[in-house]
């Protein structure tokens, strides 16, 4: 087979939004949308162009890139793109987002009926050998995740989102903190912070792993549909975020002091469905959570089954085991260990998808590219270290410059910084011609 029909297209574009839609992801935005009120729209905007346009950017570079990340980090050398890469799969992977669903699931779903953790470890093991057993089938995922798990988690998360919009909870509220004076902003900054591109860099390999087990091995034929399954699940994220988001403007009423999303998801949900709604968001919480799982378990197996020499279904075990174990030393300790090194790293990869959009422009990437991403990484460990709790003297002339406080503030120093790169790198290739 060297064509998909639109059927297989629209499971796979699903597949990937599923895979994107963790629990961080249903339960962010309604946060967002209490907090910003009125303002809504304007946040709601920001946020689509940096939790929505970054991802989708990077699963199109990954589709041009043929599944592989080292096309990605290329600019960096083989041997620091390796480092680059693992340093990105283990955390996205074993070391945090994938123990981390377990984590929430268990506390959203299951803590309040067991009244506290004392069945996380029956649960994590049920739940991981669950994951472990679909993803030693990766060849199969079209099929389970594709054609079975990945549309009822989306058609719920959709008949949410659609019920939000048709049936709000209340009016609106004035916007509060931030969002009253800067809501475009605080809306770009937090979706910038779901850190959901680097998701997408893990993923990539997953997409085209499926569409290779589907007899498409022609690189241009592979580009094509994981860059199509990459927009589809972008449109899909834009509807379910704006869902959510009239979730948490038509809370105002039904949920005072929230300090998360949890309260005002549940909120409305229990006032809109009562307990019908309690199962049915514990359910979708459980089911988004395991879809993410499974797909972040398969792309890690995938990676690490090329540059070591265990086999993928060894690799399933190992990070399945690690995962339940990692899981059950509970949210706040697997933030502490990884966010910090996720925060540092996150600039350095956005600045190398899209910089490999412009290589082929390029006769010497590395010359070009390279000082702007070591210049994102050094904001990046900045970034990292205070995430840390940390303060490195040498870094601290850094937090005068435009931006810091919104944790970009690396994005206008990196821009300039590719312009002088850019132009010198032209400049020599012009002399070289008229030499």
């Amino acid at each position: 087979m060297n064509k998909l029909g639109l059927k297989d297209i629209l499971i796979l574009g699903i597949m990937n939004f599923a895979f994107f839609v963790g629990a961080g992801n249903i339960i962010f935005p309604p946060f967002i949308g209490l907090q910003a009120g009125t303002e809504v729209w304007s946040a709601a905007f920001g946020f689509l162009l940096t939790g929505v346009g970054l991802p989708v950017l990077a699963a199109v570079a990954m589709a041009r890139a043929g599944g592989n990340l080292a096309e990605i980090t290329l600019p960096l050398g083989r041997r620091g793109g390796v480092v680059l890469s693992v340093i990105c799969y283990l955390c996205i992977g074993p070391l945090f987002a994938t123990p981390r669903t377990a984590t929430v699931s268990y506390e959203l779903a299951f803590q309040p009926l067991a009244h506290g953790a004392h069945y996380m470890w029956l649960y994590s093991l049920l739940y991981f050998l669950a994951v472990i057993i679909l993803s030693l089938y990766p060849g199969q995922l079209l099929n389970v995740v594709g054609k079975f798990l990945a549309p009822l988690k989306t058609t719920a998360l959709f008949f949410l989102a659609l019920t939000a919009l048709l049936m709000p909870g209340g009016q609106m509220a004035e916007p509060t903190g931030l969002y009253a004076q800067a809501a475009f902003s605080q809306g770009v900054v937090n979706g910038y912070l779901t850190m959901d591109t680097l998701a997408s860099l893990v993923f990539g390999l997953l997409i085209v792993n499926a569409l290779r087990s589907k007899g498409i091995n022609a690189r241009n034929r592979i580009t094509q549909y994981a860059a199509i399954a990459g927009l589809i699940a972008g449109a899909c994220l834009v509807f379910a975020y704006l869902g959510l988001f009239r979730v948490g403007t038509s809370s105002a009423g039904l949920v005072h002091e929230a300090s998360n999303g949890t309260a005002v998801l549940s909120a409305y949900v229990d006032y809109r469905f009562g307990l019908a709604g309690k199962i049915f968001l514990d359910a979708l919480i459980t089911v988004a959570c395991f879809v993410t799982a499974v797909g972040l378990t398969c792309s890690c197996g995938s990676y690490f089954s090329e540059i070591t020499p265990l086999s993928y279904r060894s690799l399933v075990w190992l990070f399945g085991a690690f995962s339940m174990f990692v899981s059950n030393l509970g949210l706040t300790e697997l933030i502490k260990v990884s966010a910090p090194i996720l925060t540092a790293i996150y600039p350095l990869f956005i600045v190398l998808i899209v910089g490999s959009f412009f290589r082929e422009r390029l006769s010497s990437p590395v010359g070009v590219i390279a000082p702007v991403a070591m210049l994102a990484l050094l904001f990046g460990i900045n970034d990292g270290v205070a995430a840390a709790g940390m303060t490195v003297e040498l870094l601290e002339p850094l937090k005068h410059l435009p931006l810091f406080n919104d944790g970009v503030a690396w994005l206008i120093p990196c821009a300039a910084l590719f312009a002088l790169t850019w132009g010198a790198h032209h400049v020599r290739a012009r002399r070289a011609m008229v030499g």
